[in-house]
């Protein structure tokens, strides 16, 4: 009679373990990366004004992955590192695509450079961030954003095609824009985050109303009053820079 033997064991070591993926919040994120490789395409066929809307667009579907991720609780490492890689394309790659194709190549080889410095300056970015997360102050950023400079890049294109300004005209302007927005993504300045604000603090009627405000103003001019946004945005931490040097810098003797 032939004896059955007991199945061998696995090592521990050699064990798969299959990890689900919540659907949720990577919905969120395949929707960005899908709105930054359509402003790729939009480019290269000459549409701007659609991807410069489409980096938007881009933003917003990133805001809003990390937000349902906590409010369902749904967080994971996988979410994490697909949402940088979301980034990278939408942020990184496509606003620096998308300037180049609009108005940087007509500079030659400084064309290339400037959206290049942008590209590289969104990879260090976002490799800092996700190195320094549990180091630095989170009420404030290290660089501006790179979802603040990618709309710093396409505002900038989506209103000039708006007012109807040829890029000939300011090629020399998108290239300063260009590399300002990537060399700020590297620089040390603080930029506030906004994650001390408490939703679910009660505040004054007067506010409700700024942000109605904002919201129609928005509705009826979103170039401007977008690009105005975030213009403000990526010199408010030079203004705080230079405002703590100047507490900090000693009274001369009388």
């Amino acid at each position: 009679m032939t004896k059955l033997r007991p199945p061998r064991l696995m090592p521990r070591d050699t064990l798969i373990r299959r990890r689900g993926i919540y659907i949720l919040p990577n919905l969120f994120t395949t929707g960005a990366l899908f709105a930054g490789f359509y402003a790729i395409v939009q480019a290269m066929n000459g549409r701007f004004e659609n991807a410069a809307v489409a980096i938007f667009v881009a933003m917003v579907l990133d805001g809003l992955d990390g937000r349902v991720a906590r409010l369902t609780h749904t967080q994971s490492e996988f979410g994490a590192e697909y949402d940088s890689l979301s980034d990278m394309v939408s942020f990184g790659v496509a606003p620096s695509l998308v300037m180049y194709e609009w108005a940087l190549k007509d500079l030659g080889k400084l064309g290339w450079i400037a959206a290049f410095v942008y590209c590289a300056g969104a990879a260090l970015r976002l490799a800092r961030f996700n190195t320094n997360i549990d180091v630095v102050d989170k009420r404030y950023f290290q660089g501006l954003p790179s979802p603040a400079a990618a709309a710093l890049v396409a505002g900038f294109v989506w209103i000039m095609i708006g007012h109807s300004i040829d890029s000939s005209e300011i090629r020399w302007i998108a290239c300063v824009v260009t590399i300002f927005a990537g060399l700020t993504m590297v620089s040390n300045v603080k930029f506030w985050s906004g994650k001390d604000i408490n939703l679910r603090r009660s505040v004054p009627f007067a506010v409700v109303l700024a942000m109605v405000g904002v919201f129609l103003a928005i509705s009826s001019y979103p170039e401007g009053v977008l690009f105005g946004l975030f213009v403000a945005y990526a010199l408010s931490g030079y203004v705080m820079a230079a405002w703590r040097l100047v507490r900090r810098k000693p009274l001369a003797a009388k």
